[in-house]
């Protein structure tokens, strides 16, 4: 898509608002930002909620306005290396705001936990999914002047928003053409497993006529979609550094171990069998185990000698000079963080390029290879030393009860005949909305009467949790269990 594409009718129902003279990508994006799924960003978890880390960390908004920020950037120096409009910056700002909307309380582990829940309990053969939730919110659950459901949103933002352009009910024989991308794995069994994806199976069509509308490739990013993409990776690397060296969470010990234990032994470890490498707990065991993944899921553009560079890099830059003095809060220790923040990010909005959709496994924008792989190492950091601490892990298992709670609890009051008038409205009109909807579906997919009932109410209840802030689904899943000590300052917030 280029600047100069204007958006069809049949991208958008227009309203009095186009009258205003403004562009429409401008208005997609001033209508994420003054959307209240927006606001609650500032009230979402990222990793860890900040009065269990004791210090600032980044929240769902702080995380979005950064990924909109290098997001256009990126856009904007393709544009300049070009010499052309390749990349429209405000559908990509737009995309960059939206991403993160569909996130449920408490982070991935929330995620994790709702797709749980949607599947074994609930019959949603499609579960939960961040970023379907994210495209369900922007076409069907938010709401606007003058449209039935949605944003109504251009066609181009819509398709951009679409990081896993695809349901999970996308045919074989689509993934045969190309290859399976990122987000759908070959089971030995021969069969596709979808792991990833951006649009229920509810939602499905509202994407086909999205991408329809700006000619997207079949299974593949748009160009916006994949500076998106490519920016929350950027983001989620080196910020997530940012957040647990303040919070001093980053040990400089282990972490240390870690690296020096794979480069000092560089030939060794590679010379070692998978299952001996798989089953080992020695310093240096996690990075070899990290470089054979990378080669075994990218072999286009895994290489040995970047990725030992890349842990060379970021063991100097980050573990030898930043981990090694603690952060004490001082305008020194801010300075120090800054630059390293300021000087990997810099070097990663550098590195983006346009490249031709020669593998499934990449987008029409990524990183060079040199980049990609600092990138992964960055990020492994992150799950090897925040994500697998059992503190963390006894913390995420008790909100994952609370979601839980809440889930079964509001399915029980659903099917209470003489107490199911007192729900919640919101919960349901999101169950009304969804029953019109499997009532739309083609013949050879829609439901039966009674099916879609059940499966109405089941998504209502999902898509009602999942646009809970994280205090919220607290207050929620107490109330609920008739612990509530301040019963009236609920009000109608639930």
């Amino acid at each position: 898509m280029t600047l100069s594409d204007e958006p069809t009718a049949a991208s958008r129902v227009y309203d009095d608002r186009d009258a205003a003279g403004a562009d429409p990508w401008s208005i997609d994006l001033e209508r994420i930002q003054f959307s209240p799924y927006f606001s609650r960003l500032s009230a979402v978890t990222q990793v860890v909620s900040p009065s269990i880390s004791g210090a600032p960390v980044h929240n769902r908004l702080t995380h979005t306005l950064k990924v909109s920020a290098i997001a256009r950037v990126v856009a904007l120096q393709l544009n300049t290396r070009a010499g052309v409009d390749v990349c429209n910056p405000t559908v990509v700002e737009a995309a960059a705001y939206a991403h993160d909307l569909g996130h449920p309380p408490f982070g991935h582990l929330g995620e994790s936990t709702l797709d749980r829940l949607a599947r074994t309990e609930l019959g949603l053969t499609d579960g939960f999914e961040g970023n379907a939730q994210t495209y369900r919110i922007l076409a069907a659950l938010d709401v606007v002047e003058n449209a039935p459901h949605g944003l109504n949103l251009t066609a181009a933002v819509r398709a951009a928003s679409a990081k896993y352009p695809w349901s999970p009910s996308v045919s074989a024989a689509e993934i045969e053409r190309i290859g399976p991308p990122r987000g759908i794995r070959r089971a030995p069994d021969g069969a596709y497993r979808v792991h990833k994806y951006s649009v229920y199976d509810l939602d499905a069509a509202d994407l086909d006529r999205a991408r329809e509308g700006v000619d997207a490739e079949p299974l593949r990013q748009t160009i916006e979609g994949a500076v998106m993409d490519l920016a929350d990776d950027i983001a989620y690397s080196v910020h997530d550094v940012d957040d647990f060296y303040r919070a001093g969470i980053l040990d400089h010990a282990p972490i240390a171990a870690e690296f020096r234990g794979w480069l000092d032994e560089v030939i060794e470890w590679r010379s070692r069998e998978d299952a001996e490498v798989r089953a080992e707990l020695a310093p240096g065991a996690g990075l070899e185990r990290l470089r054979r993944k990378m080669r075994r899921d990218d072999p286009w553009i895994a290489d040995d000698e970047a990725f030992l560079a890349a842990v060379s890099d970021v063991d100097a830059e980050m573990v030898t000079d930043l981990l090694a003095r603690p952060f004490d809060g001082s305008l020194t220790a801010e300075r120090r963080l800054a630059a390293f923040t300021d000087r990997w990010i810099r070097r990663f909005q550098e590195s983006a390029q346009l490249r031709p959709l020669d593998t499934p496994r990449s987008g029409p924008v990524a990183l060079s290879p040199s980049a990609w792989h600092h990138v992964e190492v960055l990020k492994f950091v992150h799950k090897r030393f925040v994500l697998s601490r059992p503190d963390l892990a006894i913390q995420q298992r008790g909100m994952s009860r609370i979601l839980a709670r809440s889930v079964r609890a509001l399915g029980e009051w659903l099917e209470d005949d003489l107490d199911r008038s007192r729900t919640p409205r919101r919960l349901r009109e999101l169950i009304a909305l969804a029953q019109e909807q499997y009532a739309a579906l083609p013949t050879e997919r829609r439901p039966t009467d009674a099916e879609a009932e059940a499966l109405a109410r089941s998504r209502g209840i999902v898509d009602y949790v999942a646009s809970l802030t994280d205090a919220q689904a607290f207050t929620l899943s107490e109330a609920i269990s008739g612990r509530a000590d301040r019963l009236w300052s609920l009000g109608q917030r639930l």
